[in-house]
């Protein structure tokens, strides 16, 4: 199918299918945000799919990025597929176009897919953008930043990129990604050029009515080798002095981000410092929620929380304006969002990491991570804790 592809994958055995050509804009002309704006006025009452870069902030806070750009994904991606489908283990119910044996095999095409664990052996040979002194150099400057109190905590990272890449098995590569990670957050995509792997247990933001909910996440440990050692490294985790610190000061970030467009005391920690496992790592997850302002739109909500505060550090805009000056790649959709938008406006928008980004026609493949530096940050750790989130990926898609 040569239109836009965006599957989004609880793995909870439901997930949103959408496909087929529809009205869609992209890239970065005219003023993002009304053009937003427009666009979900225009179309209200469907189903609206896309994604959000974290480079919008040039937009939003008035922090463009001069940094290298071999991906070239364009910031902002919405579309209306002609058909939206909704899979509930072997139920499909079509909520968007009508449903006819081209649809139907389609569908029945992703789902079979999904089953086939006969998975491709991919040779992806990835370097770093930045060597190991280089990065202990850069946090060790970030540091002598926190040190003097211009930022508390910053989410700094690093990519990953391999060249002359070509992946012939979109799908396939896909669901060989999502059995390494199988996270509630998953996502597929596909249109023109460019294609997403993304593996994301992090959620940035879900409206359901009037209440809207965030759960950020920072702290991590590693898996174990066996089921004591696993018990053992998450206990550790949840009573981590400096990862519960960096997990409560986004909490703190995220209540003051949302109380902008929050109706007064409505903004509660539903979940402070909660541990949960996955496939690959332990995580550190909070939840935030708040009952929204009448009248809110969606770019509101953007302007006031976007980018995530998971992926970007306090204060927001001096961590951010850190975050151009230190890193070596233009993050582009990474730490960006992917998700959709219902008829009645409301939306679930995910937190672009674990992922693998790729241009087709660049043959340039990406994967991107990072970790939050705080005073009490020790730069080889933080090295190594990037190593945890990212090798199992490339060793798994390459196995």
């Amino acid at each position: 199918m040569n239109s836009p592809i965006i599957y989004l994958n609880s793995n909870d055995g439901s997930g949103l299918l959408a496909f087929g050509e529809g009205e869609r804009i992209s890239g970065t002309t005219g003023s993002t945000v009304e053009v937003i704006q427009q666009f979900l006025d225009q179309h209200k009452g469907k189903y609206i799919f896309g994604y959000f870069s974290y480079d919008l902030n040039d937009k939003l806070a008035g922090i463009p990025s001069g940094n290298t750009d071999r991906l070239k994904f364009p910031d902002l991606f919405l579309w209306v597929p002609s058909h939206v489908v909704q899979l509930d283990h072997e139920n499909i119910r079509f909520l968007q176009g009508e449903k006819d044996p081209q649809t139907l095999e389609f569908v029945s095409l992703l789902m079979e897919e999904e089953t086939d664990h006969n998975f491709h052996t991919y040779h992806f040979d990835f370097r770093s953008r930045i060597s190991k002194k280089e990065y202990i150099e850069k946090v060790n400057f970030l540091k002598e930043h926190i040190q003097q109190g211009n930022i508390y905590e910053v989410n700094f990272c690093q990519e990953y990129y391999a060249e002359n890449v070509d992946i012939p098995f979109e799908l396939d590569a896909y669901f060989k990604l999502n059995q390494l990670t199988l996270a509630p957050n998953s996502a597929f995509m596909q249109w023109d050029e460019y294609m997403v792997l993304c593996g994301s247990p992090e959620r940035f933001l879900k409206k359901e009515g009037t209440r809207l909910t965030s759960q950020p996440i920072k702290g991590t440990a590693a898996r174990g080798e066996n089921e004591q050692e696993d018990e053992a490294n998450k206990k550790a985790l949840f009573s981590d002095k400096k990862e519960r610190s960096e997990n409560i000061m986004i909490v703190d970030l995220v209540r003051n981000d949302l109380s902008r467009i929050a109706e007064p005391n409505s903004v509660q920690v539903d979940e402070l410092c909660g541990i949960y496992t996955f496939e690959t790592v332990h995580q550190m997850i909070s939840t935030v929620s708040c009952e929204v302002k009448k009248d809110i739109q969606l770019t509101d909500i953007l302007k006031a929380t976007f980018p995530m505060g998971s992926m970007t550090g306090t204060p927001k805009l001096r961590a951010m304006e850190l975050i151009e000056e230190t890193e070596s790649f233009k993050r582009g959709l990474y730490s960006g969002s992917i998700g959709y938008i219902t008829p009645d406006g409301d939306f679930d928008l995910n937190v672009v990491i674990r992922s693998f980004l790729y241009n087709k026609n660049e043959k340039y493949l990406s994967c991107s991570v990072g970790s939050a530096i705080t005073i009490k940050s020790d730069p080889e750790k933080e090295y190594e804790e990037c190593q945890i989130k990212v090798k199992r990926l490339m060793d798994g898609m390459n196995a």
